[in-house]
C-alpha cells in the first residue's frame, strides 16, 4: 500500500501563486486563516491589484466609505455612497483599460451601533456586485473581510 504523506501547510504556508488558485475567483469571504501580507504577497506575483482599508478607526457608513475611498485611492468626485461604490469598483476601472485581477481586504469592518450587521451585509453586497461583475468579464475578483 502507498500512503501519501499529509501536508500541515496551512493558506499562510503556500507559495504566493499557489494561495490564490485555492480560492475561486470571484467570492467575498472572511480573511479567516489567511493573512494580509501573504494575500498582498500573492497579489504582487500574480500581477493583480491588491486594495486594502483598515477600518478599525470607522464607525460609521460615511467613515467606512470615506476610509475605503482614500485606501482605494478612488477619485476625488467619489460620492461616498454605496452607488459610488459600486461604480468605482466596477465601470470606473473597467474602463482604464484590461485589468489582470483583484484582491481586496477589508479589514476590522466595524460593528457599532451607527454600522450594525445590516450596514456590513449591504456593504458586502457591492462587493458581491462588483465580484459578479468581474466574473462576468473573466477577471479575477477576490475580497476578503473581517470584523473588528
Amino acid at each position: 500500500m502507498i500512503t501519501m504523506p499529509v501536508s500541515d501547510a496551512s493558506p499562510n504556508d503556500a507559495d504566493p501563486a499557489v494561495l490564490l488558485k485555492s480560492v475561486r475567483p470571484n467570492i467575498v469571504q472572511s480573511i479567516r486563516a489567511y493573512r494580509v501580507a501573504q494575500l498582498q504577497d500573492a497579489a504582487e506575483t500574480t500581477g493583480q491589484h491588491f486594495l486594502y482599508a483598515n477600518l478599525a478607526e470607522a464607525t460609521t457608513k460615511q467613515e467606512v466609505l470615506e476610509t475605503i475611498a482614500r485606501s482605494f485611492l478612488f477619485p476625488k468626485h467619489f460620492g461616498k455612497n454605496l452607488d459610488a461604490l459600486h461604480d468605482c469598483l466596477t465601470d470606473v476601472v473597467h474602463g482604464g483599460g484590461p485589468q489582470p485581477g483583484f484582491v481586496v481586504v477589508l479589514e476590522q469592518l466595524p460593528a457599532t451601533q451607527r454600522f450594525d450587521k445590516e450596514a456590513r451585509e449591504t456593504l458586502l453586497d457591492v462587493f458581491r456586485d462588483a465580484a459578479d461583475f468581474w466574473a462576468e468579464r473573466g477577471i479575477a475578483f477576490r475580497v476578503f473581510y473581517s470584523f473588528l
